[in-house]
């Protein structure tokens, strides 16, 4: 058998050697993009019509609706966090995605049952009618309620961790046709999550809307399935990375910090190569990464620092630690801020997926006599355009670019995630416009008390709301499929599996900054409005939602000057192909810091 054809560091289903025509490439990418459309068309029409379902069916007011939306996919992208740690030290790839969609399964399952049985519900009343007294669901029925949906977060938020690692893991690094193809997956994925949104924000959000939410959770508890049918399918094709389950990527960071505390007296030395394993040999360099030594946040080199007593016995992990473990730690930090910035973000896209849905709860939606769009559908026109961009983005406007900027992606990285956030602040801007406008409109016809579901719409078209999602939209397709790339990008070969869950972790905590920044707008502006607060209430139209959105869009404003400042700083991880030019750059660090 040709050497050439066998892949290093990756095996097949039975644990041989993976081969390179046999398995991984685009061929077996293919089954991972399917799961993911699946996935997405299973989950994405809750993310904005749960709210609906909150306050029509389980009777919460508006405000803790949205903050019940929020915390639900707050806690699916946190918990990528422990799903990207079982999958990099104990049970792969692969599995965690099994297991996960397995459980999301269970949880929708559990939703739609909830949703068909009268007795596990509360009864019907309209929220929305005058001095209407409902009562919101509670005791075994509120457990029932959020224990389907925290394993729906759960199961999500396994799939979000593990499934781009393990896409990504079938195209090696070292051929460079297959680092393009790697490129255009990370394009593809975004088009997977537009096709099954298409296909929930229309199809599923109707049968919710005109069949019943018990028929709209049986169609994604289907869709779940066939996700996890897919993905089990491709298992005679993948490349499996080989898990090290003597020490995990994020246990080893954690390590330098401590041996860094622990040595924290001891003086680093003016000569790098004093460093613990800084002066390997080539050969040793060439069994795994070897990152070389930087300058950059010198007092965790004290974690590498030698003394006699660890020389002389099997070091201690927790006192000493090897420099390329020291070196992944500085990458993380150094990442951090660009992390960072992109939490503001998310907050603005869950204002899409809470407030302006019941924005366009209250207007116009007729398309023709006989058809509505439903409010929760609006998503969809920034998804169609997108499915219409990606392809042109990855094969026209990609290439063109790359002719200017000889980068393989067009732009970096990092002004490709600039794009988004500017544009993310614009959204916000139009959005407030958009408000001031529905608000007036309401006010010229005396519609400022109509009930929503009770009264006729206000009478201006919903379709207005399109333009903050048709901006914001382009801003996802910059902002998340760039940090996506540039994640797993950076980050050394041992942590690339907990790559992904960087992205879903700034989204985790841009949801729940959501449910604290509309408590504290409310707690502020309560004695400064009839409605009691900003956001306050069941009426939008008493509300103030166009100066949340201005406020909004003013905090993106100053993230996005933050970003530009962190984001020169930073300074991009040399890239190599294999341990022997790991070595070399380290040789040439190190004579340039004599």
């Amino acid at each position: 058998m040709d050497k050439a054809e066998l892949i290093e560091g990756k095996v097949d289903w039975k644990g041989r050697t993976a081969m390179r025509y046999k398995h991984g490439g685009t061929r077996s990418s293919i089954f991972v993009l399917g799961a993911f459309t699946f996935e997405n068309m299973a989950t994405l029409a809750l993310g904005v019509n749960l709210v609906t379902y909150f306050t029509g069916v389980m009777h919460f007011d508006i405000a803790d609706s949205a903050n019940h939306l929020t915390n639900y996919l707050g806690t699916s992208y946190i918990v990528t966090i422990l799903a990207a740690f079982l999958a990099d030290a104990y049970i792969g790839r692969f599995r965690t995605v099994l297991v996960s969609t397995f459980i999301e399964f269970l949880g929708l399952g559990l939703l739609a049952l909830q949703a068909h049985y009268p007795k596990l519900k509360p009864p019907l009343c309209n929220i929305f009618a005058p001095n209407a007294n409902c009562s919101q669901v509670n005791g075994a029925n509120a457990a029932l309620l959020f224990v389907a949906l925290y394993l729906v977060a759960l199961g999500s938020g396994g799939m979000k961790a593990a499934l781009p690692s393990h896409g990504a893991d079938q195209f090696d690094d070292k051929d460079p046709k297959e680092v393009t193809q790697k490129s255009s997956f990370f394009n593809w994925l975004l088009m997977a999550v537009c096709l099954g949104g298409a296909i929930s924000l229309t199809f599923i959000v109707w049968i919710q809307d005109h069949k019943g939410w018990d028929w709209g959770f049986s169609v994604s508890t289907i869709a779940m399935f066939f996700a996890l049918i897919i993905f089990a399918s491709g298992l005679p094709w993948y490349r499996f990375y080989v898990v090290n389950e003597s020490t995990s990527a994020l246990t080893g960071i954690v390590q330098v910090y401590v041996a860094a505390i622990r040595n924290r007296k001891l003086q680093v030395p003016e000569d790098c190569n004093e460093l613990y394993e800084i002066n390997k040999d080539k050969e040793a360099a060439i069994q795994a990464e070897f990152l070389p030594h930087t300058k950059a946040f010198r007092f965790l080199d004290k974690a590498a620092i030698e003394t006699p007593e660890s020389s002389s016995q099997t070091p201690n992990p927790w006192k000493l630690c090897r420099i390329t473990q020291v070196e992944n730690a500085k990458i993380l930090l150094n990442m951090l801020p660009i992390f960072c910035c992109t939490i503001i973000m998310t907050l603005c896209l869950a204002q899409l997926q809470t407030f302006s849905i019941q924005q366009g709860v209250t207007m116009d939606a007729t398309i023709t006599k006989h058809f509505k769009i439903p409010p929760a559908s609006l998503p969809i026109i920034p998804i169609i355009f997108l499915i219409i961009l990606v392809p042109l983005y990855d094969q026209i406007i990609v290439p063109f670019i790359r002719k200017f900027t000889n980068v393989p992606t067009g732009i970096t990285y990092l002004q490709r995630v600039g794009v988004g956030l500017i544009l993310s602040a614009m959204s916000m801007a139009v959005a407030a416009v958009v408000e001031v406008k529905r608000k007036r409109v309401a006010k010229e016809h005396n519609m400022l008390d109509a009930i929503p579901l009770l009264m006729p719409p206000i009478p201006i078209s919903v379709f207005w709301l399109t333009f903050q999602f048709f901006i914001f939209g382009i801003a996802d397709m910059f902002t998340y499929v760039g940090l996506l790339e540039f994640f797993y990008s950076q980050l050394p070969q041992d942590l690339k599996s907990i790559s992904s869950c960087f992205l879903w972790s700034s989204m985790a905590i841009g949801y729940f900054l959501s449910t604290i920044v509309v408590k504290i707008v409310n707690s502020a502006t309560r004695d400064i409005t009839r409605s009691g607060g900003w956001l306050a209430g069941n009426n939008i139209n008493r509300g103030h939602l166009n100066l949340f959105y201005w406020l909004l869009s003013i905090l993106s404003l100053l993230n996005f000057c933050v970003y530009l400042f962190v984001s020169k700083r930073y300074k991009y991880r040399k890239e190599s192909s294999n341990g022997e030019k790991d070595h070399e750059l380290q040789q040439k660090n190190v004579e340039e810091e004599k």
